[in-house]
């Protein structure tokens, strides 16, 4: 080997050294801060124990809240909407009116939930229970309640025509150590609301989601503000009751509505998740003697004999 190549071979060798990592290190994926190594983890099963309210924004315009009050709470066996809030169009707001006059008789109105019916979003956020799954691609969310799915295509763009589906056509993408999920095209359907006051929307309604983990005392504080005038559900389904003792991260999520032919304004909330004690049980929407809440169950009618 004559003096240049091997100065060349050298030279070369001490390059690919360079940029190997060191012992322990991990080695920065293609795409750099945004490689895999920097996805921020959500796994695991999450609980926020408020209902039915979704947290208002620290500023700006809100969610539809609760008119009945319990406790210094929203009183959760009477869902009357504040069909006052500025962010609804006279439409809209007659359509909560409704739905608020309905409850005030004593009888629940159908809602997607009471109805066995896919929710939507933003309406699927109300289940108390959420586990994420992420994959390098692809994000599937699961609620606690019916088997409720999502999907989330990362990197990608919403399709030129969206084909309207129940829970809308949802990409996403991570901004540092935040989790962003933008969603069009949910489908209209026979209980169609975004919340539990049956406020409406229409095939422009457009959610975008953003998740980000907070450390304890950032989630407390968050937690605390958000949910000062909300009630929260005493559970002791160890998939919904707090674990007393973790004192890690919170997972905050917060999330813009706009829907042009319902609201004045996009309007923004907040949801507060911490870990629960354990794993949820099965919540089946179906006809059933049982009570998965309680886990009471119901006599049910019956005959001595056959009336035929």
């Amino acid at each position: 080997m004559n003096v240049q190549r091997r100065d060349y071979v050298l030279a070369a060798i001490v390059a690919a050294i360079a940029a190997m990592p060191a012992f322990g290190q991990t080695p920065t994926p293609a795409g750099g801060a945004q490689g895999a190594a920097a996805v921020p983890d959500f796994s695991g099963i999450w609980a926020h124990l408020t209902w039915p309210d979704f947290e208002p924004p620290p500023a700006g315009p809100g969610p539809v809240k609760n008119r009945s009050r319990r406790n210094g709470g929203g009183d959760t066996f009477q869902l009357v909407g504040d069909y006052t809030n500025p962010i609804l169009k006279p439409q809209a707001a007659e359509v909560v009116k409704r739905h608020g006059d309905i409850s005030l008789t004593g009888v629940p109105y159908p809602t997607p939930s009471n109805q066995c019916w896919p929710g939507g979003v933003p309406f699927v956020l109300w289940n108390i229970g959420m586990q994420m799954l992420q994959q390098p691609d692809h994000i599937t969310i699961l609620y606690s309640n019916d088997h409720e799915v999502r999907h989330v295509r990362l990197n990608q763009p919403h399709p030129a025509n969206v084909t309207p589906s129940w829970y809308g056509d949802s990409v996403g993408h991570y901004e540092g150590d935040t989790l962003v999920i933008d969603t069009v095209g949910v489908k209209i359907g026979p209980y169609a609301m975004v919340d539990m006051y049956g406020t409406p929307y229409t095939p422009a309604l457009h959610v975008v989601e953003r998740y980000r983990l907070l450390d304890y005392e950032a989630a407390k504080v968050a937690e605390e503000r958000g949910q000062r005038e909300l009630t929260r559900i005493q559970r002791s389904d160890p998939g919904f009751a707090r674990n007393p003792d973790y004192r890690g991260k919170g997972l905050q999520l917060e999330f813009t509505v706009e829907d042009e032919g319902v609201f004045t304004k996009p309007w923004s909330a907040a949801i507060s998740y911490r870990r629960p004690l354990g794993e949820w049980r099965e919540m089946a929407c179906a006809e059933t003697t049982s009570d998965p809440f309680s886990g009471r169950v119901f006599a049910v009618p019956h005959a001595d004999k056959p009336d035929f």
